[in-house]
């Protein structure tokens, strides 16, 4: 297993084809700061062009909590012009996670309140343990959701749900959560992590080339219409159906063997 830092806060750890992105500012319980939201852009952007990578899990290293949000310390000493420079600071680390061409798994404990579960949010499963506290609690501080929570929370739960939990700005807890579906699976305690990994090596078995366009089919369905959603399902079939991959899998099933995926 081998770990690259970028900056100060985010760790990326290689577990065969599958990579996680460690959260790790635990003296502020992962509060995303200007420097790790440029840390987790940096890390994503990194993994977003290796093609080995065929899964991403999103964890964190503080045992109380999966990421509090932003860092309001460091947002209460900005002018309002630094603000307004902060701003594509910050969206480019939702938006690095969102924008990974890969499936993502989030590994939630503890708290994972407004940034901290936009960046979950961003993520195709969440897993989480019984300790989970997840929320949007934006507008209790005068501000709204800015990480991609207006608009990711009602594509996962629908719209009146989701204007219920911002509007409220309430937290949920683990055992809530898993009914509303603001999370996927609830592992142990402790084993979020442990579940997550597990899952993305069990994804991580199959094609690299039939993963990517899977979910570039999905994100880009998302929304559409039934016919224009087909027509986006068809052009990522014809990007899978000739390569490299296919002809592997298909021929492994024939031959009863487990495949050795090219990855093109």
């Amino acid at each position: 297993m081998g770990a690259q830092r970028f900056g100060e806060f985010v760790e990326v750890r290689r577990h065969g084809h599958v990579a996680e992105l460690a959260l790790d500012r635990p003296r502020a319980m992962n509060a995303v700061s200007s420097d790790m939201a440029l840390a987790i852009r940096d890390a994503c952007h990194a993994l977003s062009a290796d093609q080995g990578v065929r899964v991403v899990v999103v964890s964190s290293t503080h045992e109380r909590a999966f990421c509090v949000g932003a860092d309001l310390k460091e947002r209460n000493s900005l002018s309002d012009a630094e603000l307004v420079r902060q701003r594509p600071v910050a969206r480019g680390a939702y938006t690095g996670v969102l924008d990974l061409p890969v499936p993502t798994i989030a590994a939630v404990h503890g708290f994972a309140l407004g940034g901290g579960f936009e960046l979950a949010l961003a993520c195709d499963v969440i897993v989480a343990d019984p300790t989970a506290v997840v929320g949007l609690p934006e507008v209790s501080v005068g501000v709204i959701p800015g990480g991609g929570g207006t608009q990711l929370l009602p594509r996962r739960v629908g719209a009146a749900r989701a204007a219920e939990l911002i509007f409220s700005a309430r937290r949920v807890e683990a055992a809530e959560a898993k009914e509303l579906g603001l999370v996927d699976i609830v592992a142990g305690v402790g084993e979020d992590r442990d579940e997550a990994l597990a899952l993305a090596a069990r994804i991580a078995a199959n094609s690299p080339v039939g993963l990517r366009a899977a979910k570039r089919a999905l994100r880009l369905g998302h929304g559409l219409d039934l016919a224009a959603g087909l027509e986006v399902e068809d052009a990522a079939w014809r990007s899978v159906a000739f390569s490299g991959d296919r002809a592997e899998g298909v021929a492994a099933f024939n031959e009863k063997r487990k495949p050795e995926w090219p990855g093109e």
